[in-house]
């Protein structure tokens, strides 16, 4: 059995984040899912599957009402609700227990813990932990506005556009400093803060497709000027992505923008 393993749609670039740690540590994590917009014929478990139209109305009891980016019902065992609370994805179960742990960047930090290189997440240095926690949190709260401003895209806001503006600049304007005095976010080598943020910035780029909903609002993409505005954070995204673990997991994600 993999040590770990992680339930999601696919393809998740938040799900990239543990896999790239994966492969950089040695790690063993497995992934089940698929299309967002097949999640609502899953059942989601531990061992989460495809459901029949026979195994739905057998499963009845599992019927719970859908949250955040999904329309439906969705089938979710008690077992995955008491190890998962919250009730999304991507979820991640650790070890033999089965222990549920829920956002991205906690179950990045889960694989970094078992990693054969444990420079990912501070080797025994505590205060260096501390510090990658600090760009994974603040790593989170750009996420969650941009998350809601690719969701509503198709009825998008000037608020929630400036809203995430700011909270772009915010995240890129703390990278761009950092990495002003180093070539890596936290330390010397590479860390799981960088993971993440490759991950998460390369996600964010996608808003750059939705130019037509973008002018109803008169606007442009966000990171539109992302290259020359924070030229350190751009090279360090498009350096990582490039490398080895990094591209083979993320595959030609990358590719449509123009590096």
């Amino acid at each position: 059995m993999a040590k770990i393993r992680i339930f999601s749609y696919l393809p998740n670039p938040r799900v990239w984040k543990s896999l790239i740690a994966a492969k950089i540590g040695g790690v063993e994590v497995e992934v089940v899912g698929d299309k967002p917009n097949q999640l609502t014929d899953w059942l989601w478990d531990f061992d989460a599957k495809f459901l029949s139209e026979q195994e739905k109305l057998e499963l009845g009891t599992f019927k719970r009402d859908s949250k955040r980016g999904f329309s439906g019902a969705i089938y979710k065992t008690d077992n995955f609700m008491r190890e998962h609370p919250f009730g999304t994805v991507p979820a991640g179960f650790i070890g033999n227990e089965k222990i549920g742990v829920f956002e991205s960047n906690s179950i990045l930090r889960a694989v970094a813990r078992q990693s054969q290189d444990d420079t990912l997440y501070g080797g025994k240095n505590h205060e260096l932990q501390s510090r990658i926690d600090s760009f994974l949190d603040v790593n989170l709260v750009f996420s969650r506005e941009f998350q809601v401003y690719l969701l509503e895209m198709d009825s998008l806001t000037s608020y929630t556009y400036d809203r995430t503006k700011a909270a772009y600049e915010f995240y890129l304007d703390g990278i761009e400093k950092v990495l002003s005095v180093s070539d890596f976010i936290v330390g010397d080598n590479l860390t799981i803060a960088d993971i993440s943020y490759v991950c998460e910035i390369s996600q964010f780029l996608r808003e750059a497709r939705y130019e037509k909903q973008l002018l109803e609002i008169n606007q442009k993409p966000i990171s539109s000027e992302f290259q020359t505005k924070y030229p350190l954070s751009f090279s360090h995204m498009k350096t990582l992505s490039k490398k080895k673990e990094f591209n083979e997991i993320m595959g030609s994600y990358l590719d449509w923008y123009k590096m």
